[in-house]
């Protein structure tokens, strides 16, 4: 009889169902991952974890409905009332179990693993009190323990002294000079997985490993910015490049030329995309990692930060039968994502819808989408030579990037077609005349584009712990806003940091955008040869907000910061 008075076999067998009725697993699947099992692993949801197939958080929630047992609340790691005196830590940490509360007769303890009965039992029989058992994940119970007794020992620096003493045993035997050897070598094999699982859990977009003489320095590019981690040992860096060169089949003798490849990965129950690109530095290849994680992308408009007057802009422009529209910004200021949202509103029975890009970041359901092979002479230009005798109703373009491939779009304008592209540039005026620069008449300009959306990212403020303030009157009169605000009392705030934002102060980003309507003014404007900047003022006369405008209005409403609206637009 378990502490919870319940068979372990019982538990199993509860779990097993639950999922399967849940849809969390396939039988198939979950009789597969019990053959496979591990020894020393006693729990149904640890093999399961630990093969990829469900997340911890799946797991602990199955535990928690089967056995009838509460789910921890994150907050309550905030405020344990218990004696780190009681258990030792090596014991606690080695069962994965975090003591909440005492009191005279019963101990409430968090377990991420209920089948784990000896443990808990032996718990109880050393305190000689009741365990009332809670439900978490592995995760919370570290971070709990380590609230408890103090950051220690972090789970890179154990898989990073396993490599060293495994280095020191095998260096004699040139463990070093063989690449393949130490690529398939478990430790290095856990290193990375640990910075990609990392990385997933963090909602970084990319991983850069960048070697250097004395260090490998990885960073994750979180919410668009960079941010140091904890770094491998330089004599790793060989080792951790070969493992991802081979995870992506690039090849690992070719360490003079960039390469680039994809991956699969599973994580947490979920399929991970991961494009790889290495280039050759002076230390040795950089690796940057593009994490493309199709449960993360908003492919709904509301959901990428536009306002209720944009999206109205938006709907009405997507209406055109034919024409050009363009989506305009930097690298990485999200543009193919509007453009995938654009498509799915776009995406009924009744259109036929075909994309040409470099690379495809994501598959839509519906959707003809082909991926271009310079190598094979499968260009932007000769994809869409090929679409247009297919007989689309929409195109969508990766990007414009020469004239044959502009010239293309223009020519499928003109016969009916809806055509939706990027282009980089600063803002929407800008766009109209590096269409002119690229070599397109301006009377063929004038005759197909549509409007153009140019937009930025901007981190999302945490909503939990934002701080408000009052800027002073100067600021305000410079940038004027009181003109767009309401309140006569101009309120911003500031990002402050909490738990739920990794004490960044923000959490996720939104668009922040420019809707340039070609309207008969800028037509005129267009055929006159009017420059960038007076095409620009013409939009704004019309009633075009600009990026500085609309990011001051998300200030102002505390969706961003003023310093995050300064970082991407001219303020």
């Amino acid at each position: 009889m378990s502490v919870l008075g319940i068979q372990k076999e019982t538990v199993r067998s509860k779990l097993q169902t639950y999922l399967v009725e849940k849809g969390k697993l396939s039988e198939n699947t979950l009789k597969q991952s019990l053959t496979i099992a591990e020894p020393g692993i006693s729990g149904l949801g640890e093999i399961l974890t630990k093969t990829g197939l469900v997340s911890d958080a799946d797991i602990a929630q199955a535990y928690s409905e089967t056995l009838e047992l509460p789910l921890l609340e994150d907050n309550e790691l905030d405020s344990i009332e218990f004696s780190a005196e009681s258990f030792k830590e090596s014991y606690l940490r080695s069962a994965s179990l975090l003591p909440l509360y005492e009191s005279e007769s019963v101990i409430t303890t968090v377990t991420a693993n209920p089948e784990d009965t000896f443990s808990i039992e032996a718990m109880a029989l050393a305190s000689g009190k009741t365990i009332q058992l809670k439900i978490g994940t592995k995760q919370q119970i570290a971070k709990g323990l380590n609230n408890l007794f103090g950051n220690t020992q972090s789970q890179m620096d154990g898989i990073v002294e396993h490599l060293d003493s495994q280095n020191e045993n095998e260096s004699n035997t040139g463990f070093i000079d063989n690449l393949l050897d130490q690529a398939a070598d478990a430790p290095i094999v856990k290193l990375v997985n640990f910075i990609i699982q990392k990385a997933v859990e963090t909602r970084a977009s990319d991983i850069h490993f960048e070697p250097f003489e004395n260090k490998l320095k990885v960073r994750y590019r979180i919410d668009g910015i960079l941010q140091l981690t904890e770094s491998p040992p330089a004599h790793s860096t060989a080792a951790v490049v070969s493992r991802i060169k081979l995870m992506a089949k690039l090849n690992v003798a070719e360490r003079r030329l960039p390469q680039d490849g994809a991956m699969q990965v599973r994580i947490q129950g979920k399929i991970i995309d991961i494009r790889v690109s290495t280039t050759p530095t002076l230390h040795g290849e950089s690796l940057v990692l593009r994490i493309l994680d199709q449960n993360n992308i908003a492919l709904e408009l509301s959901d990428l930060g536009f306002s209720d007057k944009q999206l109205s802009a938006i709907s009405t422009i997507l209406k055109a039968p034919n024409g050009i529209v363009l989506v305009t910004g930097p690298t990485g200021s999200g543009k193919t994502t509007t453009l995938y949202a654009a498509l799915k509103v776009l995406n009924t029975d009744e259109q036929k819808i075909m994309t040409v890009e470099d690379p495809v970041e994501y598959q839509l359901e519906g959707i003809n989408q082909i991926q271009v092979k310079p190598e094979i002479g499968l260009d932007f230009s000769q994809s869409l030579r090929s679409i247009v005798r297919q007989d689309p109703d929409i195109i969508m373009i990766g990007e414009m990037r020469d004239l044959t491939t502009a010239r293309t779009a223009v020519q499928s304008a003109l016969t009916g077609h809806l055509v939706l592209s990027t282009l980089h540039t600063n803002d929407a005026g800008s766009s109209i005349t590096r269409l002119l620069d690229m070599g397109i008449e301006n009377y063929l300009t004038n005759s197909t584009l549509n409007a153009v959306i140019a937009q930025r990212l901007v981190r999302r403020l945490c909503q939990f712990c934002k701080e408000e303030f009052n800027p002073t009157t100067e600021l305000v009169k410079q940038l004027k806003m009181d003109v767009l605000s309401e309140d006569k009392k101009i309120t911003l705030y500031h990002a402050k940091g909490c738990d739920k934002c990794e004490k960044t102060g923000y959490k996720g980003r939104i668009v922040i955008a420019e809707i340039l309507h070609i309207s008969d003014k800028l037509r005129q404007a267009i055929l006159q040869g009017h420059d960038a900047s007076k095409l620009q003022k013409i939009a704004i006369s019309d009633g075009m907000d600009t990026l500085k405008t609309d990011g001051l209005i998300k200030a102002l409403a505390g969706i961003t910061t003023i310093e995050e609206v300064a970082r991407v637009s001219f303020i």
